[in-house]
């Protein structure tokens, strides 16, 4: 059998709750839609840092951050010793790679982020749509070609052309890419920046949103107290109400950035289409984190580990080889779409890697309602005390089954969420008596997951002593 081609394509910065087909009746996502009706949805699938780079590097690695030592935004290298990029395991078997967009897993700010031994051999770079790069960034250069001043129109009116915004830019450069290495298999990453903030869509699409009629943020009385409690912890925002932030209209403009996206996504799909490359063509849309958008009274990200958050589109498709029209709600982390792509492309999945293939469940040989026992998410001084003003927090995250719970390390604070009966985090259990067992077990659990996921435990055993 021909290895399938795989397209990997990755927002930024996009909620998992930011899709029609999945139960938002106020976005605009059509393309999206019908990739999800089409294909089978995880839709409960959890990143494994609420922060860029090392949700990144995970998802490229199939390691937790911490276990990959790169942990942070702002790195400025790469870990030596790690193991190869997927993108490089797939270049080394035969596939002909490439990546469109940011790529975010050392420093981007100040340079052009520097090339790894990633396999890649088309390689178009946008960290963001600003021109702050003075060379190597290949959208800012484009759309100086057409007679553009992309900082300019970020700062007018109307915004970015859509016709020279991003994801525009992204959507030519892969098409390009389908055209010009049809006659192997290939690897294709498409990542832009979009819904990430600051939340400036076209005038065009943002118009298309009504402020007044968006449902507005999750936000309960209670969440005062529990942000206060946890003020200690890194925050891109301080707590606010919704009485001191209308979030409705970050709301508005955050799905008008989806729209775009969804157009544009649209457009690949017809490219893809339209060189005679789909029906071998296995598809991943998915995000590297989600957005608070007001919810608990927060904006951005930071150190919290709330649905919002942490939970991100995954949606697979394959023309003919894997269930249509399915939402599985097993637990995913992301690192597991890693290990999906590996077994695809017919690649040894290596004994260290620690995401599990989902084909067993995308073929329907296994149920999709029970996938993982548990998920895990970190935050280990993962941003820049320029954005939060802290000191480095670290903390970690650990659902199994209906519970959520979150230590604060060395805060002396945490969190612990019934999901079934408050699935939006509004009643700490924290310091429920009722709940003491449950979350001593948890900690107990949380504990040895952390152990067992991230200890390193150095070179490979080749004799008894």
């Amino acid at each position: 059998m021909t290895p399938p081609n795989i397209l990997v394509y990755c927002t930024d910065q996009q909620r998992f709750d930011t899709i029609g087909a999945l139960g938002n009746p106020h976005v605009r996502t059509q393309r999206i839609d019908r990739l999800a009706r089409e294909g089978t949805a995880f839709t409960h699938a959890y990143c494994q840092s609420p922060i860029c780079t090392p949700s990144r590097s995970s998802f490229m690695t199939g390691l937790y951050p911490s276990r990959l030592h790169n942990t942070r935004n702002g790195n400025d290298t790469f870990p030596q010793d790690s193991p190869p990029l997927i993108s490089k395991m797939l270049a080394d078997a035969g596939y002909v790679c490439g990546n469109v967009g940011k790529f975010h897993l050392t420093a981007s700010g100040g340079r052009t982020e520097p090339r790894l031994n990633d396999g890649y051999q088309y390689w178009k770079f946008s960290h963001a749509p600003r021109d702050d790069w003075e060379e190597g960034h290949d959208y800012a250069d484009w759309v100086k070609e057409r007679g553009g001043d992309l900082d300019a129109m970020r700062h007018s009116r109307d915004r970015v052309d859509p016709a020279l915004h991003q994801t525009a830019w992204a959507t030519d450069r892969s098409i390009e890419f389908l055209s010009r290495y049809r006659n192997k298999p290939w690897f294709l990453t498409v990542n832009i920046y979009d819904p990430h903030p600051p939340f400036i869509p076209p005038r065009a699409y943002a118009d298309k949103f009504d402020a007044q009629s968006m449902p507005g943020a999750h936000h309960r009385a209670s969440d005062k107290i529990t942000q206060e409690a946890l003020k200690g912890a890194d925050f891109q925002t301080a707590y606010r109400s919704p009485a001191e932030r209308d979030g409705k209209e970050e709301q508005a403009l955050y799905y008008a950035m989806i729209a775009q996206i969804d157009d544009q996504f649209a457009r690949l799909l017809q490219g893809l289409e339209d060189s005679g490359q789909s029906d071998n063509t296995l598809i991943i849309f998915t995000s590297d984190h989600g957005e608070m958008l007001g919810d608990h009274g927060l904006m951005y990200k930071g150190c919290r580990f709330y649905e919002g958050l942490v939970r991100v589109p995954l949606i697979f498709n394959f023309p003919g080889a894997i269930l249509t029209d399915v939402q599985a709600e097993g637990l995913v982390e992301l690192l597991d779409a890693s290990a999906t792509i590996l077994d695809y492309a017919g690649i040894d999945i290596p004994e260290y890697f620690q995401g599990r293939s989902l084909r067993n469940v995308l073929e329907g040989k296994a149920k999709g309602n029970v996938i993982r026992e548990s998920v895990r998410c970190e935050y280990f001084d993962s941003l820049h005390s320029q954005f939060t003003g802290g000191t480095g927090t670290f903390a970690t995250m650990y659902r199994r089954g209906k519970f959520k719970l979150s230590l604060y390390h060395g805060l002396n604070a945490g969190e612990l969420y019934n999901l079934e009966n408050d699935p939006w985090e509004h009643e700490n259990l924290w310091d429920s008596p009722e709940h003491r067992a449950v979350k001593n077990e948890l900690i107990y659990q949380s504990f040895d997951r952390h152990v067992l996921s991230t200890t390193d435990v150095g070179s490979r055993r080749i004799a008894p002593y």
